[in-house]
């Protein structure tokens, strides 16, 4: 066994990932286990803590396209965008660019901190545009027939006026 004294990382002590931990780094101005402590707090609830912590969403595509998982959850988001027909292939213009676009990468958990499903979503980096030049109006691509019948029936169900519908 060695003898060697064991101390936590010095980088985890702003973090609650490190809940047994009661001595602080004199460096650290402000710890977080000053104002955050899990000493009162159910071992089922550190553990969800530590489950939520322990598992971290990628960035980057390079870091998505290692993992099974995540390459299932973003060919879901491709069929779901064309089976509800969100797009259509076109002709650019040679004096256009077209816009790019992101994958956005989140973990949903369950209430016991277990990993209930890995989401994608596809955006359009509409920050690239120019209002008045590349574009008009704003819309949501993704509004689905379902959500209409239940906006126009909740509408004569309670007797409210439309004013508007923009489809």
């Amino acid at each position: 066994m060695s003898t060697r004294i064991k101390r936590p990382l010095e980088y985890l002590k702003d973090y609650h990932c490190n809940l047994n931990v009661s001595n602080t780094s004199s460096r650290v101005k402000y710890p977080l286990n000053y104002v955050l402590s899990y000493n009162n707090s159910s071992s089922s609830y550190k553990y969800f803590v530590m489950s939520l912590s322990s598992h971290v969403e990628p960035n980057t595509y390079f870091e998505v396209v290692k993992h099974d998982c995540w390459r299932k959850a973003m060919q879901c988001e491709i069929y779901v965008l064309e089976s509800n027909q969100n797009w259509e292939t076109a002709f650019l213009p040679k004096d256009k660019v077209a816009i790019g676009c992101k994958w956005v990468f989140k973990i949903k958990n369950k209430v016991d901190g277990t990993i209930e499903s890995y989401k994608t979503r596809l955006v359009a980096k509409g920050y690239t545009q120019m209002e008045g030049i590349e574009y008009l109006d704003t819309f949501s691509p993704i509004t689905k027939m379902t959500t209409i019948r239940l906006l126009l029936s909740l509408a004569s169900i309670y007797n409210c006026e439309l004013k508007e519908l923009d489809i």
